[in-house]
């Protein structure tokens, strides 16, 4: 029999459920298998995204509005539904089953919407150039496809990312490191993914066809979900300690409210928790208590002078409902960065279709394809971050991951409110030379190169490089560790809430700003709309939501837990217990 040093010190265990052999399992021979998922996942994605809002309005003939709002509505679904997928994995089928059941439905999803594409039976017939609107059925086959993606995207998307961080133990200290990089190495992957799309698929849909621009991304998806299988002998699985971890989160409020007149102790010592030796034997970790939320803090309360039978909650139960109510606050503040995001596959592109794309005489620019400038950017922008930058600072602040991940957010934040004030002085000059040269009609192409708009696509890349994979780090980080499928999904829904926001400002600054005989800021003809007011629109509370952010970063209190499972009183995070603000270093 092995010595217990021979096995991860996490408690992971390999597929038949036996400890996992460190020499044999995980680590980056392990996520080899995932990444080339993911990237494939993401060109799928990207290749029904990018260009989605050309489609309904060129194929299934839906007018600007209705084409951003349904846009924004699918992609929301797709982002929101994770929670869902992230509440199964982490409370009944673990990380692994629940990918592998939605993976399949996010197959079907694709080969439903490559067969809605393909069949002219399930689109709209045009004659002499007067097109039908798309029937009921039509429309109901359509987009039952788009959301049977959206169902199979909940399961897959905050497991995937987490199911690959789970192959590093956080107690061996060099794989603790190499995972520090898994997060920019990972996204860097999903960006290959999303290039391919934006560059290759997003022409080949326009120019070769809509069928084959599906079926393409359809194809690799599966063929990618035979090679994640064939790593399934040597992946590491997190073993579940309790039966519903999210449960948690409710009961603390509800027994600190029992606890309501219990007197709290002074000294957090006299609060209920396990001993050491109890993490120790679970192979979790130990969350040390922090001042901030002291109302909870009654819910760990040893005493219980109301008659209740029901034990109190641990001190480390309690910090775990914190950790939650915390990051409910970094998300809200994460919401409208992600509206202006979600700018990127609707008005961008509808703003692109009216600009100069022609190279040469023969070559002409699809609009959706400038997205891969986004995707560029954030390809140079990783290795940069991770091989550059992190060093630099490392050396500046003593901090591992360079700055703090808040510090990283807000870096991606301020980038973003740049490429926002760009987007609004672009389409500033796009009407002063409608204005110039008279364009009137909403077909007229403005005699303007559509390379103005690279400025605010690249700026968007690299702001991503901060905010989007710092999200995705920060809540799968500072999540407790039975949740942290369910962590990740603050990264997913806030997306997806962003894309509903944006949904609803654009509905309602068009009825609002289209009242009776005004013109709307976003009408279908672009040429005789103010697009720029509403951009100026989103420089404002973008920069309102900065302030917000700010203020909610210095109130956050980092997660301090046990950083060895066989040296319990080591401690990982901040050293100090009372004051850990989220800007500080």
């Amino acid at each position: 029999m092995e010595a217990k040093a021979d096995y991860t010190q996490d408690g992971t265990a390999d597929f038949r459920g036996r400890p996992a052999i460190p020499s044999k399992t995980g680590k980056w021979k392990a996520c080899a298998f995932l990444v080339g998922y993911e990237a494939f996942e993401r060109m799928a994605f990207y290749g029904v995204a990018s260009n989605l809002v050309n489609f309904l309005t060129t194929q299934l003939h839906e007018d600007t509005v209705s084409s951003v709002r349904n846009v924004n509505n699918w992609s929301g679904s797709v982002w929101i539904t994770p929670i869902l997928g992230a509440y199964i994995a982490d409370s009944f089928l673990g990380r692994f089953w629940t990918f592998t059941v939605s993976s399949l439905i996010y197959a079907l999803g694709m080969v439903l919407l490559t067969i809605a594409v393909s069949l002219k039976s399930l689109r709209p017939i045009c004659s002499n150039g007067i097109c039908n609107k798309a029937s009921a059925s039509q429309i109901a086959f359509f987009y039952t496809a788009l959301y049977t993606i959206a169902i199979g995207a909940g399961g897959t998307k905050p497991n995937i990312s987490t199911f690959g961080a789970d192959q590093f133990d956080d107690f061996n200290p060099n794989e603790k490191e190499i995972k520090a990089s898994f997060f920019n190495w990972w996204m860097f992957t999903s960006f290959l993914g999303a290039l391919i799309a934006t560059l290759g698929l997003v022409y080949v849909q326009e120019n070769l066809g809509w069928g084959l621009g599906y079926a393409i991304p359809t194809i690799g998806l599966i063929l990618s979900l035979g090679i994640f299988y064939a790593g399934t002998p040597i992946y590491r699985h997190k073993v579940r300690t309790t039966r519903s971890p999210a449960k948690d989160f409710f009961r603390v409020p509800i027994a600190a409210f029992r606890n309501r007149k219990l007197q709290l102790p002074r000294d957090p010592s006299e609060l209920h928790e396990q001993q050491l030796q109890h993490y120790i034997a679970s192979g979790k970790r130990q969350i040390f208590h922090t001042p901030v939320l002291r109302f909870l803090d009654r819910a760990a309360i040893k005493e219980n002078s109301t008659g209740s039978s029901t034990a109190p909650m641990t001190v480390t139960q309690v910090e775990g409902a914190k950790l939650i109510l915390g990051m409910l606050l970094i998300w809200l503040v994460t919401l409208v960065p992600s509206t202006i995001w979600a700018q990127i596959n609707t008005l961008y592109v509808k703003q692109g279709t009216t600009l100069d794309r022609n190279l040469g005489p023969h070559f002409r620019i699809p609009a959706a394809s400038l997205g891969s400038f986004v995707t560029l950017s954030m390809l140079l922008s990783v290795p940069m971050y991770d091989r550059l930058f992190v060093p630099f600072m490392r050396q500046k602040t003593g901090n591992p991951r360079g700055i703090t991940l808040l510090q990283r957010l807000g870096i991606g934040f301020l980038i973003q409110i740049v490429a926002i004030a760009i987007a609004y002085a672009v389409e500033v000059k796009r009407m002063r030379v409608i204005r110039a040269h008279r364009v009137v009609g909403p077909e007229e192409i403005v005699p303007m190169s559509i390379f103005w708009l690279l400025p605010q696509y690249v700026l968007i890349g690299i702001a991503d490089v901060f905010n989007a994979i710092g999200l995705l780090e920060f809540f799968y980080d500072q999540s407790p560790e039975d949740m942290q499928s369910l962590g990740t999904t603050f990264f997913t829904s806030g997306i997806g809430v962003g894309n509903f926001l944006n949904s609803f400002l654009v509905t309602m600054v068009d009825k609002i700003t289209g009242m009776g005989e005004r013109k709307s800021w976003i009408g279908d003809n672009l040429n005789d709309s103010h697009l720029d007011y509403y951009y100026g629109f989103l420089l404002v509370i973008s920069s309102v939501n900065l302030g917000a952010f700010l203020w909610a970063s210095n109130r956050f209190i980092y997660k301090r837990e046990t950083a060895s499972v066989k040296d319990g009183l080591e401690m990982e995070g901040n050293p100090t217990l009372d004051a850990s603000l989220g800007l500080q270093v």
